[in-house]
């Protein structure tokens, strides 16, 4: 494989205002709605992004018959220190799974839970 084994992710919510409002505050950041076909039952919303640099981006997903919550996969959001995300979590509806801990030569993660019930983590090397 030649290429970074993630291309997207997809973070799926039950109330698309108030996730989207969760992520842009604790993450500092402006989401983007994304075009999708006419009659379609979805609507989705992107993190910002730079295709030069390395890493994936995705969106906040909002489909019938898709719930948020409950599965087993975990997205990473790059940070320069997680505390400080970590820091905007509790007062943006979130709650903290595991304060900011080392994992070595590898930097440190917070894990967090966001306001539709999905564990999402924070890294940084400092």
């Amino acid at each position: 494989m030649t290429k970074n084994p993630v291309a997207w992710f997809e973070i799926y919510v039950t109330d698309l205002a108030r996730a989207k409002k969760f992520y842009e505050s604790v993450l500092g950041v402006q989401l983007e709605k994304l075009d999708v076909p006419n009659g379609s039952n979805i609507e989705m919303w992107a993190f910002p992004s730079n295709m030069e640099e390395y890493g994936a981006s995705g969106a906040l997903v909002k489909m019938d018959g898709f719930s948020s919550g409950g599965n087993s996969t975990l997205v990473y959001f790059a940070c320069d220190d997680c505390s400080i995300e970590e820091s905007r979590v509790a007062n943006n509806g979130g709650q903290i799974q595991q304060l900011k801990m080392s994992i070595g030569e590898y930097g440190f993660i917070s894990l967090a839970i966001d306001t539709e019930g999905n564990m999402f983590g924070l890294h940084s090397m400092k």
